[in-house]
């Protein structure tokens, strides 16, 4: 038994003895609570096969409805749509300690609870989220999310997928490339450009294989993220009914930048977890290997990358947790989840290449598993805009150059009553 299904953590107690939601330096009784049951539900049901999954390159699909059944799926949605009621820091500790065990099993949580799911929460309609958020929540349905293309990633405006009107449909064409989970998802959120408008003219569309037209398949041999899916979506004149387009026309642009604070956001809380994972591994090898009749964490050097590990998780924890705050105050979040992901990532990058340099030989070579976290965490540098984007982001904000605008649908702020009140209408 793990310590707790998700649905039965109490909220009304995540900031009990606090006057307000935050800043603060130590986890509430639901967190703790929550890092210590997503934590036990890893170490059983991934932590022991999750080297023979990446080492044959396969994705073990029915850990999705395991995930389901423990509430992982809809952690951060209200109760009223089948969700855990958690709030985003909640959703951080989750992704942490999925990816504490396997970038992969973190990927899932990303591009399922926050590219997909709480982009319709943020953006969709009254009917919108009522026929697509308990599916999701509850794993009956899995999503993913379609922006990048073979010649579009971190220009998102150069995407060639197109879509034109007809009736009371749209018929949409093109290519994505480099998205997760395609073959095991039944909902995709895609975007295209529609025909022959110059202005504005990127549309967002709730996507379901079952419309017909779809076809999705794997990209092989990646250098990392090996128990997981990666693919490509082929769509060929697919018909979806308009009252799938997400929001209003002209605002498909503004959705899918939005969406990238929902999948920054997770990436860089998972990006701590690989950081976690790798100084745990780095610390129990030094404890144990000998070399000039001394444990090797006695020597200096391997000490000195022990305390730069140390800093580098603290501070990329920090980040997060501070834009998790932001996220739960409904505020527009780009500048904090760019912030962190950024941050993080390199650090997850710098810690475990600093766990092989510990590790010697014995971390070129899959024995120990610091190779395997290397070659997770590398990636996320690069997906939901490579830290060269993040990089331009934070100097356009501090130049003055970007300025938060209010958007029509703001980000949910989290609301622990109403979250948790499932005949709420207030969400």
């Amino acid at each position: 038994m793990y310590h707790k299904h998700i649905g039965e953590i109490n909220m009304g107690t995540i900031y009990d003895g606090l006057e307000e939601i935050g800043p603060h330096f130590e986890l509430s009784e639901t967190h703790k609570m929550v890092r210590q049951s997503v934590r036990e539900f890893a170490e059983k049901e991934i932590a022991p096969y999750v080297k023979e999954w990446d080492q044959a390159h396969e994705f073990h699909k029915p850990i999705l409805k395991k995930m389901a059944e423990q509430g992982i799926l809809g952690i951060s949605l209200p109760v009223k749509y089948g969700g855990g009621g958690l709030d985003y820091i909640s959703l951080a500790i989750a992704c942490e300690e999925l990816e504490r065990i396997d970038t992969s099993m973190r990927v899932i949580l990303s591009v399922h609870n926050g590219l997909c799911s709480s982009t319709i929460f943020q953006w969709g309609n009254k009917e919108q989220k009522e026929k697509y958020l308990p599916k999701l929540a509850t794993g009956e349905v899995i999503g993913t999310f379609g922006l990048t293309e073979p010649a579009a990633g971190s220009d998102p405006a150069g995407i060639k997928s197109r879509c034109r009107k007809e009736g009371d449909e749209w018929v949409i064409n093109g290519e994505k490339m480099w998205i997760s989970y395609t073959n095991s998802s039944d909902v995709f959120l895609i975007f295209a450009y529609e025909e022959d408008v110059k202005h504005k003219g990127m549309r967002a569309f709730i996507v379901e294989r079952a419309f017909g037209g779809v076809t999705t398949g794997n990209i092989e041999h990646k250098m990392g993220v090996r128990a997981g899916e990666t693919g490509w979506i082929h769509l060929d004149e697919v018909r979806v009914p308009s009252e799938n387009l997400l929001g209003e026309p002209e605002e498909g642009f503004k959705i899918a930048m939005s969406s990238l604070d929902w999948g920054r956001y997770t990436v860089g809380a998972g990006a701590v977890g690989g950081a976690k994972a790798s100084l745990e591994a780095a610390v129990a090898y030094a404890n144990e290997r000998e070399t000039f009749g001394k444990k090797i964490g006695q020597h200096q050097f391997i000490q000195g990358m022990i305390a730069d590990m140390v800093a580098d998780i603290e501070a990329a924890e920090l980040l997060v947790w501070k834009a998790g705050w932001v996220k739960n105050q409904g505020k527009i979040n780009t500048r904090e989840t760019s912030l962190s992901k950024w941050y993080a990532t390199n650090a997850a990058v710098r810690c475990a290449d600093r766990a092989i340099q510990i590790h010697g030989a014995y971390g070129f070579c899959d024995d120990y598993p610091v190779a395997r976290y290397y070659r997770n965490v590398r990636g996320a540098t690069i997906y939901e805009g490579s830290n060269e984007i993040q990089k331009i982001i934070q100097a356009r904000y501090a130049l003055g150059y970007f300025k938060d605008k209010p958007l029509r649908c703001m980000p949910p702020k989290y609301d622990p009553e109403e979250w948790m009140n499932p005949d709420t209408d207030k969400y």
